[in-house]
């Protein structure tokens, strides 16, 4: 099941509250100023702070 990046308008981050981005190659969502990545599972968006990881810009290419 394939993630729906219509989401995209309606999720946030939980932490902060901000903007999230898709990150398709590694099935997450990135909140740049967390620096979180928080995964997609079965096309759905695991929005937990304690299922994020942390994140850096380069290790998502």
């Amino acid at each position: 099941m394939a993630f729906d990046k219509k989401l995209l308008d309606i999720v946030a981050c939980p932490v902060c509250k901000g903007k999230l981005e898709y990150d398709k190659a590694a099935q997450q969502l990135i909140c740049k100023a967390d620096r979180l990545a928080y995964p997609i599972t079965e096309g759905i968006p695991v929005l937990l702070e304690n299922r994020a990881e942390p994140w850096q810009e380069n290790s998502a290419q």
